[in-house]
């Protein structure tokens, strides 16, 4: 900085850097000064008219007595006051009667996308594609019928399937033919004369079907009688990744078996208004949001 002021006559404050760098005294623009006072009477009127100062636990109020939460609650009030009209006809109405009413049906698909969110999605994916050991939503293979009153049912009350483990009843053998035969019949071959006869003979198609597609009888009007237990005649594989490995992993150590180290674990919790999860009631969905959900996954692609 300069002891003495090389630019005599300037306004500037005397202070020099680097020779000629000074600090002049000038008045900011009139435009600026303008914006600068207004700005500074916006703020004194804005914490007159709305809530502004700390105060204790709470904010001055302002004259206007406007809150966020009230203006939340109008626009909450208005949303349900346009949904008032589609929730009623929804609550009379039966999920096929939705399904043929093609407006009612998009405004179902628009409410019932949060709900899949919120509640199906971590295991389903959020297009239904399945997350790695869930089963998929939106093709056509379903364990216990992809109709709407049995997806009610399944959403209603959950699921657990259940496959005894052959460890200690199948030989090492045995165990290896029906693996084997297995990924056959997945590949739309005819299968083993061999694995047929254990088939048959230990108690597979008691819950297989006597096809090996997981339908015990099929009933008019296009519903199944199944125990949830897997079609062996498709390429769907309900643990991946599927193959020969995957196959004798199952048959040893079964599904949900208590007291198997390494059984598979196939569980879907139940959604209904009194769903109990651990022993302790909860409530997850009403009756009217699993009917949105019905609808949602039954047009998803896998519907029946």
């Amino acid at each position: 900085m300069a002891d003495h002021n090389p630019f005599p006559g300037e306004n500037n404050t005397g202070h020099i850097w680097d020779s000629d760098l000074r600090e002049l005294k000038n008045p900011p623009p009139r435009w600026w000064m303008i914006g600068f006072w207004t700005s500074i009477l916006w703020v004194v009127g804005y914490t007159i008219l709305y809530p502004s100062w700390p105060v204790g636990e709470e904010a001055t109020p302002g004259i206007l007595g406007w809150t966020q939460i009230e203006e939340y609650e109008r626009g909450v009030a208005q949303i349900e006051a346009r949904r008032a009209e589609f929730e009623s006809r929804i609550g009379t109405l039966g999920v096929e009667e939705i399904l043929a009413d093609p407006g009612l049906t998009q405004y179902t698909l628009a409410s019932a996308k949060v709900l899949f969110g919120d509640n199906c999605a971590a295991c389903h994916g959020s297009g239904g594609q399945g997350n790695p050991g869930y089963p998929v939503l939106a093709d056509d293979d379903w364990l216990y019928g992809g109709s709407t009153a049995k997806l009610t049912e399944t959403i209603t009350q959950g699921r657990k399937g259940n496959m005894l483990a052959h460890q200690d009843i199948l030989s090492a053998e045995e165990v290896d033919t029906l693996a084997r035969w297995t990924v056959e019949m997945s590949q739309g071959e005819p299968g083993s004369e061999a694995g047929w006869q254990l088939f048959s003979t230990k108690g597979c198609s008691g819950c297989h079907g006597p096809t090996a597609n997981g339908v015990l009888a099929e009933l008019p009007g296009g519903e199944v009688i199944t125990v949830g237990a897997a079609d062996l005649t498709d390429r769907i594989w309900r643990f991946e990744p599927g193959g020969y490995e995957s196959a004798r992993h199952t048959i040893l150590y079964g599904v949900n078996q208590s007291g198997v180290e390494q059984t598979r674990e196939a569980v879907m919790p139940a959604f209904g208004p009194t769903a109990r999860v651990e022993d302790v009631e909860i409530r997850r969905l009403d009756p009217q949001e699993i009917k949105k959900l019905v609808v949602y996954v039954h047009l998803l692609g896998g519907g029946l």
